[in-house]
């Protein structure tokens, strides 16, 4: 019997495919440091858009706060650390975490370097995407959580046949829309993923 069922699974496998489920992090730092705010510093950019920063520091907050944490406003921690000669993004990660911590009375401090930010043409069909690591140090320099997501996006071309294609991986290759990426790979590291941080102490109590 045992044999029998040793055989069922190895054909299942075979039949689905092998597919191994992300391995659990150890988050034993994350909740004995358990910060109550967290400041989101101008993340790294490896890619060849100059503006992709900007656009993935203003999809942070959200996910963020709805999971209970006070999030210092992004745009004047920007403005604070380039106030104290902090202008770029490679030169704040560099800083000691408790140094940018104790700058703002932060509990935690939040590092995103984007990998990608582009979008690949194929003729008839482009890829949209977006990738970036994540890493949260505590305000005594205790790393507290990291996370990698990479995030894809092909668009149809609607029914359109031919033409229809072309224009919609031309669209695609000339105005790529990361945001949607962008906000997708968010809520999967901060909210529903395997490694997903834990609540903050500010989030609400569901009825």
């Amino acid at each position: 019997m045992k044999a029998i069922k040793w055989m069922l699974c190895i054909l299942a496998v075979a039949l689905t495919g092998c597919v191994t489920a992300p391995a659990k992090k150890d988050l034993s730092a994350f909740h004995t440091a358990a910060p109550r705010s967290i400041l989101v510093v101008p993340a790294v950019n490896k890619s060849l858009d100059v503006d992709a920063p900007n656009y993935l520091l203003s999809t942070l907050t959200l996910p963020l706060a709805e999971k209970g944490f006070y999030i210092f406003p992004v745009n004047t921690a920007k403005f604070v650390l380039e106030q104290e000669g902090l202008y770029e993004g490679e030169q704040i990660h560099h800083q000691p975490p408790e140094t940018l911590a104790q700058l703002f009375g932060a509990d935690a401090v939040l590092y995103v370097t984007i990998n990608r930010w582009d979008a690949q043409y194929l003729v008839l069909a482009a890829t949209v995407i977006v990738e970036s690591d994540y890493r949260m140090v505590g305000k005594d320099g205790t790393e507290l959580w990291s996370a990698t997501q990479r995030m894809q996006y092909s668009p149809g071309n609607n029914g359109g046949g031919l033409v229809g294609a072309l224009v919609s991986a031309a669209l695609a290759r000339m105005a790529p829309n990361y945001l949607p990426l962008t906000q997708q790979a968010n809520q999967q590291v901060f909210v529903l993923g395997p490694n997903a941080i834990p609540d903050g102490p500010y989030r609400p109590v569901k009825k």
